[in-house]
This record gives C-alpha cells, structure tokens and sequence, in this order.
C-alpha cells in the first residue's frame, strides 16, 4: 500500500506529509532549547561578582566551527537544487561536503575542545583568602574601574597528586596569562585569540582554596550549562550526519531511479533540522564564547 502526500500536497495544509512532521518536530526542539537558553540566561544573571567565568574557551576554534557549519547549511541547500535540477551526481558531491562538515565539527569538539577543559583547572579562593594572592588577582585596580572581582585563579595544575594527598599541602598551578599580568588592561576582557600557557607557576595553600576541580561540568554552573547544552547540540550534529549519510550511500540512488522527487523532499526535510542545528549554533557561540 502506498503511503499518500509523500510527494504531492496534502489538500488541507498545502504541505506533503514530512513537512508538517519536520516543522513540529523542530517546534518541540525550539522549546527544548529555548528551555536551556533560559536556565543559562537566569544563572548568569543570579551569579554573583566574580563567579561567573569569562574567557576560558578558544574564541578562534568556536569560530571556525561556526563558519564550518555555515558552510554546510549552504552546501545542503546545493545538494537538494542538484537533485531538483536531476543533476544526481553534483548532490551526490554537494552532500559529502556537509557530512564532512560535520564531521570536523564534532572531531574539533570531541578531540580538541573538550578534552582541554578536563586538563585546566581553577581554583576558587576563600573570600578571606582573597588579598593574599592580589599579586595574581589585580582586584584593588578592577574594583577602581568597576569591574568583577577575580576570585578564581585558572591554569593547568602541576602537581595532580595534590588532589589526593593531603600531605601536599600546596597546589601549584602554571598561570594563565591574565594572573601574569594581572593589572594590565589589555586582561581586562577575554583575549579573542588564543594566548598559550605561560611557564609560571602559583603555589597555593590548600587551606585558601574552597574548590580545585577541573572545567568539567562538577566545576561550576557556566561549565554545567556549557556542556549540557553543547552536547546535546553535538548529539544533534551526530544524528544530522547519520541521516545524511544514509541518503549519501549507494541505496539512495535507487530512491532517486525510482522517483527523483522522493530524494529530493527527503533532502529538504532533512535539510530543515539541519539548518535549526546550525541556528542552534549560532546562539551558542556568542553566549558562551564571546560575552
């Protein structure tokens, strides 16, 4: 039995039938992400001076995977006016290029992004403990100009073991560059492109660190919302690629022998979540990326 209004227009909405599922489906996923955006949003305006960190991810990185996945949203929309215009073997092209869009998109993810923030670590001080290590924190000029105070001290921990021993009674910690220099205004705001590690080394007492932990999501709530919401964007990414895949794979083109037409609302539907993906995206890298 064939299944109707999967070429042709149902006559009650206009639309052939996967439409009207892509559109309330990508309803659902408004509402979904529009309820994490919103947490987001809420925490950092309940978040008290100081604890809401800024600067901590690779601004040129999320910028490239911003215009990677640009890239593939136009790239979509290529392969679908190639099967319109029965031109199989440019969509068949077209298409490879947005699976490896996607691709690098989660390999840069999965491989690069993420796992640096399971080796830097940041320490949180004591509020007492705060003027002790002004020398890194440079708080007495940031209050002068009315800015958040630091109460953090970021970088990449030197002596792991000092995590489980309690007889190491210090965490020493190679600085980030705005603890170098702490009163140099150009650290005032996040660097937008990436300044490497520096070879100096703060020695804290444990007894003035309230919480040493890596940027992993237990770190604080900016990295909770962080990876909540850029992993499930990456699931997202991962479910587009395999779809793609599929309709890329040598069974595809028996569809399109079949009925061109077939291919090509599969293609546009599929190409419509893709495109709410990238929009998702596009949120996300200003938010937490560049504010």
């Amino acid at each position: 039995m064939e299944i109707p209004y999967t070429i042709s227009t149902r006559p009650d909405t206009g639309l052939w039938n996967a439409k009207v599922g892509i559109w309330l489906f990508l309803a659902s996923e408004v509402m979904l992400f529009g309820g994490l955006f919103s947490a987001y949003i809420f925490l950092r305006l309940d978040a008290l001076p100081g604890e809401w960190p800024h600067g901590l991810l690779n601004v040129p990185v999320g910028a490239m995977n911003t215009a990677i996945l640009i890239i593939s949203s136009v790239t979509v929309v290529l392969a679908w006016a190639a099967l319109k215009m029965r031109r199989y073997r440019a969509y068949w092209w077209y298409m490879l290029v947005t699976i490896l869009c996607g691709i690098i998109f989660l390999v840069v993810k999965l491989t690069y992004e993420w796992p640096q923030k399971f080796e830097h670590y940041g320490a949180k001080l004591k509020p007492e403990a705060l003027a002790k290590y002004e020398k890194y924190l440079g708080n007495e000029r940031r209050t002068e100009k009315g800015l958040e105070p630091r109460v953090e001290i970021t970088g990449h921990l030197e002596n792991h073991e000092a995590l489980a021993d309690p007889n190491i009674k210090e965490f020493e910690i190679g600085l980030d560059p705005v603890y170098v220099e702490p009163n140099n205004p150009a650290n005032d705001r996040p660097h937008f492109f990436y300044v490497p590690p520096t070879d100096h080394v703060a020695k804290i007492d444990k007894e003035d660190v309230e919480r040493n932990t890596s940027f992993g999501p237990w770190h604080n709530q900016y990295f909770a919302t962080y990876f909540t919401i850029t992993g499930l964007h990456g699931l997202h990414v991962l479910g587009g690629v395999l779809v793609f895949t599929y309709m890329w794979l040598p069974v595809s083109k028996k569809v399109y022998q079949r009925n061109p037409e077939h291919l090509a609302n599969r293609v546009e539907v599929s190409g419509l979540f893709w495109h709410f993906v990238d929009l998702i995206w596009i949120f996300v890298f200003p938010l937490f990326y560049l504010l």
